[in-house]
Parts: C-alpha cells; sequence; structure tokens
C-alpha cells in the first residue's frame, strides 16, 4: 500500500533534498510523486534532455526506502516552445487567445504541442525503463480541469471537421441527424460547420453535444498517446492519471480516459479557495465512489489535503483531526493508496497557498504529526484496506446526458451534477453503500439502481433497464428521465419518458421549470422545485402530488410493479427529507438494510474493518461508542 507525499525538490534546490527526503521517511512514508510540473528542467531547450536531477531524487529517495510515480510534465509546457509556436496556445470562445503564464494553456489540436509532448515523453521513459524505483506512471495532471478541455482555434475547427466526417460519412446523414434544416442550416461540406464559439441566440444542441464529444475524444487521445509510448517502452509499466474532482460536471469522458489506466487516481479536496466551510461529508463520498466506479476497482488518492488550499483566495483551515478524518473517509471508501499534497508549502509560485505537511518555514507542525498518525494507524489495517468493495446499489449516469443538461439545462437550477450528488446523497444519509458507475455498464446484479435526470437515452438502455426490474429489481429515475435520442432530439410520436411509460405506469403530460428549489408544495408533506413534470399514472400509485390549484389533478411521484420489481419515478425535485423518504421505501423494498445513525456520523466496512467517522465539530454517539470531534475510530469484526 503506498502513502507518501507529494514532492517538488526543483522548486527548492539541491540543498535541502537530502533533509527533506530524511523527513518524508520520519512521516512513515514508503513513495513520493515528482516530475509532474518540471518539463523546462528536463529538456532545457528542444532536443536536448537532462535528467539529471531527478536521477539524484531517485537514487536518494531509493537511499531510505522510497519509491517513486513520475508524473509527465506535459500539463505545464516550457516558455521556449510557446514563443516559438504560438499555436500551441488555446483560443476561447469569444476568439481571444490565452496567454503564457499558466498551467494547461495548450490546444489539444496543437501539432506543435502534441510533437513535443510525444518526444519528452518518450524521452523520459527511456532514461527511466530499467529505474525500478518507479512504481507507477502519472500521465499528465488533471487533465480537462479549470477550462482547459475547450480551446476553438483554427486547429480544432479543421480537427471538428474531420470528426465529423469520420463519424457521419458524408454531410446529407449530418444535416438529418442534426435536423439543420431548422433556421435553414443545411450543411454542404464539413468544412462549413461552425464550432460553437459566440453567436446569437443558440447554436444546434445537436452540434454541442458533437463538440462536446470532440473535446473530449481530443483529450482522451492525448492521454492514449501517452500510455502507448510508456507501454512501448517499459515493460509491466503501471499508468495512472490524477482526476480532479468535478466530473460529471466536465467535457471530458473520465470513464473513456480510466479505460486506458491501470489504476486511478484522484485529487481530492474538500476544500478549495475561498470555501469557508468543507463539502458536505456525502459530496466528498460521492466524488470518491464515483473514483471506484470509473473502473470498478480500488483507487489511489495522489492529492489529499492537509492544509489549507487555493491560489488567490485560501478556503477554511482543516480542524484538527479532520483532515485525517477525510484521508480515512477515502479509505473507507475504496481508496488503497494515498499521498498528501504536498510535503512543504511553496513559497513561490501561483500556489504559495496550498498549504503542505509543513511550511515554507519548514518546522513541523500540528499537519505534520497528525499525517504521521494516519499513515501509521492505515498500515495496521493494510490487508482489510485492499479489499474490493462492491455495493447493492448503484447510481447510473450518462455522459451524453450530463452534456445535454449543461447545454440546455431548461431550469436556470438544474444541474446534472447536482441531481448525482442529490440522489448519492440520499443513500448515504441511509448509510448505504453505493456504486457510481456509467449506464453503459452490466447493473443487472444491483437489488437498486437510481437514474438521476438521465435524459439521454436508447433503447438498448431502456430495454436492459426494463429486464433489470421485470427480473425483480427496484429503478428510481428521476425527472427530465428519457427525453432526449443520442443526437441530443426531441423523439417524434412518443411519450415522455421515452420507451419506459410501461415500466413506470404513468406518462408526462406537461413540465415546467421552477425558479427556487422550494417552489411549490407536495400533497403527502414537504416542498420541492427545480423543475416539475406533470405524471399521468396508467397503473402506477401516487405517492406524492402538487398542491397548488393548476396542478393538482397530476402525480409528482410515483410507483409502479413491473415483472417481480418496482419502478419509482421522481418528477420534480424534491426535499432532502421527501426525497430521502423516497428512496429509504426503494431501497427497503430491495431488501436493502438502511442504518440508522446520528447526523454527521459515518459508517463504512473494508472488509472485516468498520470505520466509525464522526464529521461533527461537536462530540457524537453511535454503536456505543464514543467520538470527539472529527475522530474516527477502527475495529474489527
Amino acid at each position: 500500500m503506498f502513502l507518501g507525499v507529494d514532492y517538488y525538490p526543483e522548486q527548492w534546490g539541491p540543498s535541502l533534498m537530502e533533509a527533506d527526503l530524511d523527513r518524508i521517511a520520519e512521516l512513515g512514508c514508503n513513495v513520493i510523486r515528482i516530475g509532474e510540473f518540471a518539463w523546462r528542467l528536463m529538456e532545457p531547450e528542444e532536443g536536448r534532455y537532462d535528467f539529471s536531477f531527478f536521477d539524484r531524487v531517485i537514487e536518494k529517495a531509493g537511499e531510505r526506502g522510497l519509491d517513486v510515480i513520475f508524473g509527465t510534465p506535459t500539463a505545464a509546457p516550457p516558455a521556449w516552445l510557446v514563443c516559438k509556436c504560438e499555436d500551441v496556445l488555446p483560443t476561447m470562445a469569444n476568439g481571444s487567445r490565452l496567454a503564457y503564464g499558466g498551467r494547461h494553456t495548450v490546444c489539444y489540436s496543437s501539432r506543435s504541442y502534441l510533437e513535443r509532448c510525444k518526444g519528452i515523453v518518450r524521452a523520459l521513459a527511456e532514461h527511466y525503463r530499467d529505474e525500478r524505483r518507479i512504481v507507477a506512471w502519472q500521465i499528465d495532471n488533471e487533465l480537462g480541469h479549470e477550462g482547459s478541455d475547450k480551446c476553438y482555434c483554427e486547429n480544432c475547427r479543421r480537427g471538428f471537421a474531420t470528426w465529423l466526417e469520420r463519424k457521419y460519412g458524408d454531410t446529407a446523414r449530418l444535416n438529418s441527424a442534426w435536423g439543420t434544416v431548422f433556421w435553414g442550416q443545411e450543411y454542404g461540406s464539413f468544412d462549413e460547420v461552425p464550432v460553437p464559439t459566440e453567436t446569437i441566440a443558440a447554436h444546434n444542441p445537436a452540434l454541442r453535444l458533437d463538440w462536446e464529444r470532440f473535446c473530449s475524444e481530443k483529450l482522451v487521445n492525448f492521454a492514449a498517446m501517452q500510455a502507448r509510448i510508456i507501454r512501448e517502452l517499459v515493460p509491466g509499466a503501471v499508468i495512472t492519471h490524477d482526476f480532479p474532482g468535478g466530473g460529471p460536471g466536465k467535457t471530458l469522458d473520465y470513464t473513456s480516459v480510466a479505460a486506458l489506466l491501470d489504476r486511478v487516481s484522484y485529487n481530492n479536496y474538500p476544500v478549495w479557495g475561498g470555501q469557508m466551510t468543507p463539502l458536505p461529508p456525502s459530496e466528498i463520498a460521492f466524488g470518491l465512489d464515483h473514483m471506484r466506479g470509473l473502473k470498478g476497482e480500488s483507487f489511489w488518492i495522489t492529492e489529499a489535503i492537509m492544509g489549507a488550499q487555493g491560489h488567490d483566495l485560501t478556503g477554511c483551515l482543516p480542524r484538527p483531526g479532520q483532515a485525517k478524518l477525510w484521508s480515512w473517509q477515502a479509505m473507507a471508501h475504496g481508496c488503497e493508496g494515498l499521498l498528501y499534497f504536498r510535503y512543504r508549502g511553496a513559497a513561490r509560485g501561483a500556489e504559495q497557498f496550498c498549504y503542505g505537511i509543513i511550511d515554507p518555514d519548514n518546522l513541523k507542525g500540528r499537519r505534520f504529526y497528525e499525517a504521521q498518525s494516519f499513515f501509521k494507524e492505515a498500515r495496521e489495517f493494510e490487508s482489510e484496506l485492499k479489499t474490493p468493495i462492491h455495493s447493492d446499489a448503484a447510481i447510473l449516469y450518462d455522459y451524453d446526458s450530463l452534456a445535454s443538461l449543461r447545454i440546455q439545462p431548461q431550469s436556470p437550477l438544474l444541474d446534472g451534477g447536482r441531481e448525482l450528488r442529490r440522489l448519492h446523497g440520499a443513500l448515504y444519509r441511509c448509510g448505504l453503500g453505493v456504486d457510481v458507475i456509467p449506464a453503459g455498464r452490466d447493473f443487472s446484479g444491483y437489488k437498486l439502481v437510481l437514474l438521476p435526470s438521465m435524459t439521454v437515452t436508447d433503447a438498448d438502455f431502456r430495454r436492459r433497464l426494463c429486464e433489470f426490474v421485470e427480473g425483480g429489481g427496484v429503478a428510481v429515475l428521476t425527472f427530465r428521465t428519457a427525453v432526449k435520442g443520442r443526437d441530443n432530439e426531441l423523439v417524434f410520436g412518443e411519450r415522455l419518458p421515452v420507451g419506459l411509460c410501461e415500466l413506470l405506469g404513468m406518462h408526462v403530460a406537461g413540465s415546467e421549470s421552477a425558479d427556487s428549489p422550494d417552489a411549490f408544495e407536495l400533497t403527502g408533506g414537504g416542498r420541492a422545485g427545480v423543475f416539475r413534470e406533470m405524471l399521468v399514472p396508467t397503473t402506477a400509485r401516487t405517492l406524492y402530488g402538487y398542491a397548488d390549484e393548476f396542478y393538482g389533478e397530476f402525480a409528482a411521484v410515483t410507483q409502479n410493479d413491473y415483472g417481480r420489481g418496482t419502478a419509482c419515478y421522481i418528477g420534480t425535485a424534491p426535499d432532502d427529507r421527501t426525497l430521502g423518504s423516497v428512496v429509504k421505501s426503494a431501497a427497503l423494498r430491495a431488501g436493502l438494510e438502511p442504518q440508522t445513525l446520528p447526523e454527521g456520523v459515518e459508517l463504512a466496512r473494508r472488509g472485516r474493518l468498520s470505520i466509525l467517522m464522526n464529521h461533527n465539530s461537536r462530540p457524537a454517539e453511535a454503536l456505543g461508542r464514543s467520538l470527539a470531534p472529527f475522530e474516527v475510530k477502527t475495529f474489527l469484526d
């Protein structure tokens, strides 16, 4: 089990290296992550490679029993490359070109950039192909993060045209799929198709969805290129990538990148610049479960935090024991290797206020000893923390649906990622484990599946869902599910939800958006908002209705028996309590056993190990045990 820190010795110079590594070993580390932003150091001028600095880092680390995760440095191109090849810099939707100076300021269609990336990755892999201390290779850093997933330059326009030609073959098929007759936009050649820069009104939703797919595929191909080079030169190489949080809201399809990897890694930031309070525990858990679901396997944390974080603004400082709690929560949800970001906070550069295990004062303090104690405790349960996690409940998400809702959210408050987190939170508060998996994966082995606002579906998925319920499964679907087809189009001649009316025992007669999360009252208790659909039951039973004068005849939440199973449809966004009641009822119907725990207390299991966590800033009692604020207690069966 890897336990370690992210170490940037190039930011401090060689004089501190040995003392740093001594202290890193003292922490209880067995691995460091290095290299990911040091392209200029490795290639000071084009074609001249110099890895001597990192040779020494690896040598000195090895003397202390420290292995290495080596990051390819392609997320931060050197100034000489940008000065030589301006097309490396990306163009924004308003036509302006980004300036050099940050990170990820690259266009993934730029041949100038791609060829130099191939060069540095190949040289790096050739140089270290026999280095046994390198236990994993991290390709790039946080692909698609901070708006780096899109570029609107001429290279990307040509690339998009080529991508469309490969997909559709001829413009007649594209025109038909996109419905370009609307507003007279039929295309005679693929070169006529624009990229969706700023325009009057809005671009075609089908074009915009294909653009999302194209932008994602560029990044996936970029990751595949690096993985291919490393595997070619380093037989048996373990390849990972450090995904940032917020995946459901990003253009990059994380699942496609994960398919290229031997191990998924995650950068877990419960608090970031400007946040005065951390993310709720359920949302932290969602990110962890999402990572585990990318490959259906355990994962690594390559950036866990111990101090406050931020670039220009800093967030709140984790309270004593709180960052250690988040580390244990990661382990509870499938992490089996964890590195803290970073060993020492930077004294210069944009991340001066991303605090590490120690500060630039170079003194050991509370955070050092807190990290040390976590490493010691985690290592005691190493065998249990390698146990796979398999849940009986799953949340299904769909890349096209999330993109479609970003393109046309329909309500100012409708956010596909938020709906995923809300459904996950309802299960989390029931004390139930849940897998978060792409809808294309086989879900027939689960007892309960939840589909939050899966607006884009196809016949194959709908068939599998019906078979799941007919065979005895329980499904919970929420508003705006099965509204569109794969071309981001409304489906002619079909009632909503398309192809699922018999399964659900109802149809949607109309819909409207709302301007608040509690815009209207529900019969049966509670309030709802964001969006609502007017449901007309046929065979379904009404669980909740609308209490206002115009829509009192319609159902808001229904439940229908189908075959040996049950399908529930939530046609609006109820308050958390009402949503929790519906989800808990579905879980019980599926044969699951919700747990009753005090608010803010979480219980999880890895093999025979139980992990009891108090996320509260006050003491709590659970399972006959007293928990101090942010305390974690572990015990074996």
